[in-house]
């Protein structure tokens, strides 16, 4: 059983501990990103201090993993169980929500003010753009649990970016579907995140509503039924808007569709480095392999790993979907990001960048044998595949 510390391993009198067991409240940090950013402007005086969030997110975060490094410790299997059922680790997660929408309430104070120019309005809304994309996190994390309530906080997290869909599209259509060229968000070799980017968010939208369509006609149920998952989910987006509107004023509304928009993009980012290029064989029967840890992208950087609970364990977690964060284990055998996800999202960016650092990597998983990735279609009839 799980003691504040320690778990009794039943093969042994030695008792395992986890190291990283407080340090998964650094992902606070996360949500009071606009915070830091006001206290950085205050501080310097200067309206570029509100920009203190993503220079911080994309140059101190990947300093730090570079330095601090992998960490490729996972705990002993006889103790996953006994781990996972440690409630303090659910506690971690659902801390993000108070915190998540103090600050935004707070953030909309600030722009209602009038106070800003368009140096501290930009940077205030990149960082707390950063706060609902990193909550995609939350809500992912949310999700996979069996719980209702969780599975509607997970809803909940993601109502400022309207994007509520991916709690169906994620769980029963990404995961069925990943690394296949049948997977919208799973991103093809040869193909920019800008060309990624569409074909997500539209591919995801049809794939969410059809999910549920499906579900509720097996019920007897219209689509447009109040127990449609998307509905319900774009309903607390409609609310918490309109409770915005009203506290500050319907001309706060550009800034919250703004925060969100860029909130999808660095979420879409994070779905593009995920899977990029590798492919599940197809069987004889027609259908795909079962998906293995081989087919995402893993990296153990610690400090990322950290921000994110352990999001960039990607191999265990598709390969384990209801295994809780704290107990993704690292695998030795696939395929590597040279970086945290913080350190690969600004290369994401960057296409020519983008292919010369993770192209060869592609090449070198499949030893040379592209047939065997997914790569886009223009790129495989170029190469003659």
């Amino acid at each position: 059983m799980a003691s504040e510390l320690e778990i009794n391993t039943p093969s042994s009198a030695a008792k395992w501990v986890d190291g990283k067991r407080y340090l998964w409240l650094f992902g606070m940090i996360v949500p009071l990103f606009p915070l830091m950013s006001g206290g950085m402007a205050a501080l310097t005086g200067s309206e570029w201090g509100w920009w203190f969030a993503p220079l911080f997110l994309y140059t101190v975060i990947p300093a730090l993993d570079y330095l601090i490094g992998n960490d490729p410790h996972n705990p002993p299997e006889e103790v996953v169980a006994a781990l996972s059922q440690d409630r303090y680790y659910r506690y971690c997660v659902y801390a993000f929500l108070p915190l998540q929408f103090a600050t935004l309430f707070w953030a909309m104070s600030v722009l209602a003010g009038g106070e800003l120019g368009w140096v501290g309005i930009s940077g205030l809304l990149v960082s707390v753009g950063i706060v609902s994309g990193v909550a995609f996190n939350t809500a992912h994390e949310l999700g996979h649990q069996n719980s209702k309530v969780e599975k509607y906080l997970g809803m909940l997290s993601l109502a400022p970016t309207f994007y509520g869909h991916f709690c169906v599209e994620h769980n029963r259509g990404h995961h069925v579907r990943v690394a296949t060229p049948e997977d919208p968000a799973s991103a093809r070799y040869g193909e920019s995140f800008w060309q990624f980017l569409p074909r997500t968010m539209t591919g995801s939208l049809r794939s969410a509503w059809a999910l549920e369509k499906k579900r509720l006609e097996r019920q007897g149920k219209p689509v447009w039924h109040w127990q449609n998952h998307n509905l319900q989910a774009w309903s607390m987006s409609v609310v918490l808007y309109a409770i915005i509107a009203a506290v500050f004023g319907w001309a706060v509304l550009p800034f919250m569709a703004a925060q969100s928009l860029y909130s999808m993009t660095l979420f879409e980012v994070i779905n593009y480095l995920e899977h990029y290029g590798l492919c599940r064989k197809k069987l004889s029967s027609g259908r795909y392999e079962r998906c293995q840890p081989e087919h995402s992208w893993n990296s153990n950087h610690l400090v990322t790993n950290i921000l994110l609970y352990q999001l960039q364990r990607h191999s265990d977690h598709h390969a384990n979907p209801t295994r809780s964060y704290q107990a993704l284990r690292h695998y030795e055998d696939v395929p590597q990001l040279p970086s945290g996800y913080a350190g690969m999202v600004p290369l994401a960016y960057f296409p020519p960048l983008w292919r010369w650092v993770m192209d060869r990597r592609v090449k070198a998983h499949y030893n040379g044998d592209l047939s065997q990735a997914n790569v886009a279609p223009k790129v495989r009839a170029k190469l003659g595949l």
